[in-house]
């Protein structure tokens, strides 16, 4: 399970350094092998490549004719591309996908259980503003009986 928030810089090559605590896990669950797509929320998602391919079966298996599924899987899928963490740690991200969510030098890496949330800072700070401020009676039903 990936979990936390870690502030980290992009180097000049457009590469993301692995915190230490997660590389170990990172290397047994998948020998660094790792899949990096768009997330319609204007980050990236990084995924271990076992986790990624169930992901990718669940999209394939959506209907073709669905104009919502066929724009998730160009969205998804489309932009899906293999990565590999090298022996210092470090994940190239893409330069398009760079772009496509507007990552420059200051990123925030965000555990989700299964796979990360890669985000550009500033934009992270304002998208958890608003996170904050959601009133108890718009959370989704499936919630309602969750106890923090």
């Amino acid at each position: 399970m990936y979990r936390g928030v870690n502030s980290l810089t992009l180097d000049g090559k457009g590469r993301l350094v692995i915190p230490t605590r997660y590389r170990g896990e990172i290397m047994s669950a998948c020998e660094g092998r790792m899949i990096v797509t768009v997330d319609r929320d204007q980050c990236l998602l990084l995924y271990p490549l076992p986790e990624w391919e169930e992901i990718e079966r669940r999209l394939t298996a959506l209907p073709s004719l669905n104009t919502q599924a066929r724009g998730l899987q160009r969205l998804l899928i489309g932009h899906a591309t293999e990565c590999e963490m090298d022996s210092n740690g470090r994940i190239l991200l893409p330069p398009i996908l760079r772009t496509f969510v507007g990552l420059e030098r200051s990123v925030v890496l965000v555990g989700q259980g299964n796979k990360f949330e890669v985000w550009d800072e500033q934009q992270w700070n304002v998208r958890r503003a608003e996170w904050v401020k959601v009133a108890p009676e718009q959370l989704p039903p499936e919630l309602e009986s969750l106890s923090l």
